[in-house]
């Protein structure tokens, strides 16, 4: 096939791209900077196409020839920061979004495969997994990424293509894996614990996944996924402190042993902030961080497992090959 991919350096397009090309299929990928492209995909074979989801017009002619376009730029890792991004996730991961499809659907590309997130699904009041049936919740609402997935998902499903376009939604879990180089919350987490700058182990937990098991599950959704369907691919439930003592494993570094409260730490993530905003450094932990990680969102994916075929790696051999990525590609200070 020929393919399009949005967030073509990013933890999961990256993984999607060298999926896709190792595949047979030939690869446009979407790089807001051309000198990135080269630096992270450019191994790969795939065409570069240098533009920003702020202007899908600006290089919606490369998607001319496409039989299906992979759609996993999102705003996030800004979010993470200071201010207030309300504006810059609605423009991005709802409008963009809606402005991409249009431009698929006229130009006659056949499926659309977009990532959400399982942030976007609610909590089951009795602790269980949730599923792709349930309603967002307060979370949901009140964290403004979240609300962006959700409003972007609403979008979707009011959205009518004209020529036919199949619309399939994947929805990962906080992904973990090589290729890092944003980084993600998870690389810099990595790197945080090498550097010995975790003090304690916070409260909760939430489900982990492998950015390459979300990018197989993707090029399964474009072969074989129902149109209109959404999928959850979000791995397995897990504590903080087991990820923690699983890169004790992968590391070779010893990890916090103080366990802290949740309402401790979320005094200790609004310090870092405040801290963070009056010397314009970056802040360690967020108090939204905090907040996700107490809430221990589970979901389920086995309805991806049995329409998909979607599998998951051992939590050993993600956070291994994650270290190993990330000890070997330094993230650039300038």
């Amino acid at each position: 096939m020929n393919v399009f991919v949005t967030g073509s350096t990013g933890l999961l397009g990256n993984n999607l791209v060298r999926a896709l090309v190792a595949r047979g299929h030939e690869v446009r990928g979407l790089v807001r900077s051309e000198a990135r492209g080269r630096r992270l995909i450019g191994d790969t074979g795939a065409r570069l196409v240098v533009g920003d989801m702020r202007d899908v017009a600006g290089f919606a002619a490369a998607l001319d020839g496409c039989e299906v376009v992979f759609h996993t730029a999102a705003y996030f890792r800004e979010y993470l920061g200071h201010g207030d991004h309300a504006a810059a996730l609605e423009a991005i991961n709802v409008q963009g979004t809606l402005a991409l499809m249009s431009e698929a659907d006229r130009r006659g590309v056949r499926r659309f495969v977009h990532t959400g997130s399982s942030g976007a699904i609610g909590t089951m009041a009795n602790g269980s997994e949730a599923n792709e049936e349930t309603p967002p919740g307060a979370m949901q609402q009140s964290n403004l990424y979240f609300r962006s997935k959700v409003d972007g998902a609403a979008a979707i499903h009011a959205w009518r293509a004209t020529r036919g376009l199949e619309v399939v939604e994947i929805l990962p879990g906080w992904m973990w894996g090589p290729g890092d180089a944003g980084p993600t919350a998870a690389g810099q987490l990595v790197m945080d614990f090498i550097a010995r700058k975790i003090p304690a182990v916070p409260d909760g937990g939430t489900c982990v996944v492998d950015a390459r098991d979300v990018a197989d599950a993707m090029i399964a959704a474009a072969e074989r996924g129902r149109a209109g369907e959404r999928y959850l691919v979000a791995g397995e439930y897990r504590e903080v402190a087991e990820m923690l003592r699983g890169l004790e494993v992968a590391t070779g570094v010893a990890g916090p042993r103080l366990q802290l409260p949740y309402l401790l730490m979320y005094g200790i993530a609004y310090c870092a902030e405040t801290f963070a905003g009056l010397t314009g450094t970056e802040v360690l932990v967020t108090r939204e961080a905090v907040r996700v990680l107490h809430e221990r969102h589970r979901v389920s994916s086995a309805k991806a497992a049995g329409e998909l075929g979607a599998r998951f790696r051992p939590l050993a051999e993600t956070l291994a090959d994650t270290v190993a990525w990330q000890r070997a590609h330094p993230i650039p200070t300038a």
